[in-house]
């Protein structure tokens, strides 16, 4: 909370407040922007902790493709035959993931589809990227306080007062979480979503090499596969990008 404020800018804080009170259902959106966000990292936080670091790296991969989805349903973005390739190889690559876990994915599931929707709120909402951040820290401050102090009574905290690194760590680890998730409201606002969603395949890959040379996780063969499919896939959908920048362009400069 604290790191976000310094960051926030007063003028455009309350710039942004008048512009939420003319609208009193984006009030909802930014509420609902504030639930989906905090459901994610509940879900994200309870499966590394309990030892499924690759479900969460799968449900990163499924992400963007809710994303594209989402962009298509509900902002009416087109997809080109290159990005309509890479979906569908995509597609297949999470599906071998998928069957390779042996069992219904369903922590994968509810990690892409709350930050999938996150992200159609936030492009939606219209809010400068830093308000936005503060705000919704805000409507989730009050029930997290309340929370930790029950915790802390029933003698189930976690924070360590007795431990300084510890705590240090556990402070840190807000500011961690809190810089790129400015950076995704600002891709949200300037990007298209189906840009944005594909972008987002670096995080997973992350994950994934993460749960297998730090967590010791099984990495096989099949799962060499999936993940190169996914890689071709984001080749193609960037050089489908690229070729429709430069086709825009050279219209734009035909026309002139």
């Amino acid at each position: 909370m604290i790191f976000v404020l310094i960051f926030t800018s007063r003028k455009q804080l309350t710039t942004d407040l008048h512009f939420l009170a003319q609208d009193k259902k984006r009030i909802g959106f930014l509420i609902l922007a504030a639930l989906l966000i905090t459901a994610n990292w509940l879900i994200y936080i309870w499966a590394v902790t309990h030892g499924h670091v690759i479900d969460t790296s799968i449900g990163y991969y499924l992400n963007p493709l809710i994303s594209v989805l989402l962009g298509v349903v509900c902002f009416s973005e087109k997809l080109s035959m290159p990005k309509q390739i890479s979906v569908v190889l995509a597609g297949i690559g999470i599906a071998l993931m998928t069957w390779q876990s042996g069992h219904f994915p369903w922590i994968a599931l509810l990690v892409s589809g709350t930050f999938a929707l996150y992200g159609a709120v936030k492009k939606g909402l219209h809010l400068n990227p830093v308000s936005s951040i503060t705000l919704e820290t805000f409507i989730v401050l009050a029930p997290s306080i309340f929370y930790i102090y029950n915790l802390s009574q029933n003698g189930r905290g976690h924070f360590p007062f007795g431990d300084v690194t510890t705590a240090l760590l556990l402070l840190g680890a807000g500011i961690v979480t809190a810089v790129p998730l400015l950076l995704f409201s600002y891709g949200a606002n300037e990007l298209p979503l189906n840009v944005l969603g594909f972008t987002q395949y670096i995080s997973p890959t992350l994950a994934f090499f993460w749960g297998i040379f730090f967590f010791r996780e099984p990495f096989s063969a099949d799962n060499l596969m999936s993940l190169s499919l996914i890689w071709v896939s984001l080749i193609i959908f960037s050089l489908g990008e690229r070729l429709q920048t430069q086709t825009s362009r050279y219209k734009q400069r035909t026309r002139i």
